[in-house]
């Protein structure tokens, strides 16, 4: 769908430059998506992965995040392999919905309700990323923990257009639970991409 330089807003990695890859096309589907045109995958031209390879190496990118729609949809494995070979970082920005393809240094799982998330990726998530709506997001949010094999960093991240809202609860909670971190879209803050 689009490809651009700039800085990570979320997560773990909130300030880091990095190149974002987001692909078309998505089987979730969430009402508070705020990049709903990347669903339909049928509306963005095709690019040849040999293309985007080289348009992250024009650049100073260090790391790329592959995120979507949903990109685990796609066989993954080339892209990953030739953009490791570089020595570029790989993180991946998922539902868990689709099965996993390539290899990753980086795996931020973002459970979204209602959807199946195949165990692979509660094995090998570094970062588990909650959007909170309301009181039940953060039950579901320890019910994904759980399920998690091995320790990783634990995100609640209020949806954005209800983050007045939100933002009290994840407060809120986080100071009994502090596990929990409050990953914020900083990058809307920033008014960047």
């Amino acid at each position: 769908m689009e490809e651009f330089y700039s800085l990570q807003g979320e997560g773990h990695h909130t300030g880091k430059a990095a190149y974002f890859l987001r692909i078309g096309g998505c089987d979730v589907g969430c009402s508070f998506c705020d990049v709903k045109e990347s669903w339909n995958a049928d509306v963005h031209p095709l690019i040849a992965v040999d293309d985007v390879i080289k348009h992250i190496l024009e650049t100073k990118a260090d790391t790329v995040v592959v995120t979507g729609g949903e990109p685990c949809l796609y066989d993954l494995s080339y892209l990953c392999e030739h953009i490791g070979k570089q020595g570029i970082a790989r993180h991946l920005e998922t539902s868990g919905s689709e099965h996993l393809s390539g290899q990753w240094d980086w795996i931020c799982l973002s459970p979204k309700k209602g959807t199946y998330i195949h165990p692979v990726f509660y094995t090998l998530a570094n970062e588990l990323k909650v959007i909170i709506q309301d009181a039940s997001d953060i039950a579901r949010a320890e019910e994904n923990a759980s399920r998690l094999h091995h320790p990783c960093e634990l995100f609640l991240q209020p949806e954005w257009s209800n983050r007045s809202n939100a933002m009290p609860l994840i407060v809120n909670y986080i100071l009994q639970h502090p596990q929990w971190k409050i990953s914020l879209q900083s990058h809307k803050y920033m008014r960047i991409p």
